[in-house]
This record gives structure tokens, sequence and C-alpha cells, in this order.
């Protein structure tokens, strides 16, 4: 997986950093498993902007995704590598031995006529689905369910891996991509390996239009506004706004908004990164 700099032939490719897809083995998605998307704008069953900075983009369908990993024992081949464009990872479609086709995130190394397998007791390989009770400790995993049976929620987006640190009678204690440690049902699956598409995040969009593309409107900075829209509005001259803060009021930067009677704040054992 590369990048790749364009010559900049003009402005809107000047800075532009692309993706090389050399991984993406086809253009064209599996028909059966498309559903149509549509676009509310941002705005709600009366019409009414409910969300800013939304609206436009191109037109998508969705490709269904087998995050629950629940076809246990049947072997499946990688059929091919595809784009997706509701996410920043590549998807694989895998046909199974009984002729079934699902879509799952692909793993980074994945390749075409790769086998998989989803199941209790299958060896650690990249791609493979096992609960977190029969992975080795200090494997690199992704797609992790919270809750079993529920479906993968966890270090699902390109380039993100946790790691596996100890086991504890019914947990497994997890290091997540956001640096947080916390403890995870050990009957809950995952995938061995690292998500796929891992210089996502060193592409430049190189030009406003290209954001405008993917659906989102400009956004006005909050600075910029009157006092009566934004807490941060107003002010003579460049004011600088004082201590961020979103619109209604709750400051941003190192406040704490994660409630402190959470349920599941007993799991967490460390927090993440500031």
């Amino acid at each position: 997986m590369s990048v790749r700099k364009l010559k900049p032939i003009t402005p809107g490719q000047r800075f532009r950093i692309v993706n090389e897809y050399s991984e993406v083995t086809t253009s064209k998605p599996e028909k059966s498993l498309l559903k149509p998307m549509k676009k509310s704008g941002g705005r709600n069953n009366q019409g009414r902007m409910t969300m800013r900075y939304k609206g436009g983009g191109h037109k998508r369908r969705y490709r269904v995704i087998d995050f629950k990993r629940d076809k246990f024992d049947v072997v499946g081949e990688v059929t091919s590598i595809e784009y997706d464009p509701n996410r920043s990872a590549f998807i694989a479609l895998v046909t199974y031995t009984d002729k079934e086709k699902r879509y799952i995130i692909a793993q980074k190394g994945m390749k075409v006529g790769q086998k998989i397998v989803s199941g209790q007791s299958v060896s650690p390989d990249t791609g493979n689905a096992m609960p977190l009770s029969s992975i080795p400790l200090g494997t690199v995993i992704s797609c992790i369910e919270m809750r079993p049976g529920k479906g993968a929620t966890l270090a699902r987006s390109a380039g993100s891996y946790a790691q596996l640190m100890a086991r504890e009678g019914k947990f497994t204690t997890i290091k997540l991509p956001s640096g947080e440690t916390r403890l995870v049902l050990s009957n809950c699956f995952a995938t061995i390996g690292v998500v796929s598409n891992s210089d996502h995040q060193l592409t430049v969009s190189g030009k406003a239009g290209r954001t405008r593309w993917l659906g989102r409107r400009p956004r006005t900075r909050p600075v910029a506004m009157n006092p009566v829209d934004h807490p941060m509005g107003g002010g003579e001259g460049r004011a600088s706004g004082g201590h961020p803060r979103s619109r209604k009021g709750i400051p941003a930067k190192g406040f704490r908004t994660r409630s402190k009677t959470k349920e599941s704040n007993k799991y967490i054992i460390e927090r993440r990164n500031k």
C-alpha cells in the first residue's frame, strides 16, 4: 500500500496526495450485497435543519458488511478486495464453500484466493475470526465485539488495531487504538490482524470541492459569528473568542463529558491518551 503525490498541473492537484489503491482488485461491487442510501441533507421529517454543514455529495450505495462473522467453521475464499465509499478501510468479498457471498472488513495483507474461517478453535491467522478466549496473548486484533453476538464495533477504521494484553476469569484486557485499556467479555469475537488501508491518514484532498463531494458543507468558524449565534462570537475587531466551547456552551479541549455514573466505567482500566 502506498500513496502518490501528483504533479501540480492544476491548483487543486498542487498539494494533493492520492492513494494508489494497489490492494484493490475490482471496481464493480457485488450486486446482491448492495442497498440504496437515502440522503437527509441534515433535515428531519419536518424538513427543518437539525444537523448543520451536511448536504450534497456523490450518490452512494451501501455495502452490506458481515460484522458478526457468524458463519462458523465454514471455509471462505477471498474473491476480491474492493473500495467502499462508506468507510475508510477496504472491504473483501468472501465466497464460502456453500456458495454464499459476504463482505467483511479487509485486513492488511489479505490477498485474493486466501482462505479464511470463523470459529471457536481455528488457527490465529490473518483474517480469521475467533473468540477472545481462544486468541493467544499479545496478538494484534481488530473488528472487536463489545457484546457477544452484537457484531464488531471496536477498531474498524483504516489502519487501526488493538492488542490483547491479559485474560482473567470471564474478561479479557485489551489495549484499544485510542490508548484506552479496558475489559471485554472473553466470549466476544475479534478478527486477527490490522485493518487494511493504513495509508489513508497520509492522503490530502487538495481542494475544498473534494470535501463537498463527500457531503460536507463549509463550516463557519464560531469566532466569526455574532454573540446571538455562538458563545464564542462577537467582540470588537478580531477577538479571540474566549475559552473554546460548543454552540451549547459545553467547554472543549480537555473538559470531560463522559458520565461519572455510566455503567461501563467499571470496565475501563486506563482512560485514553490525552
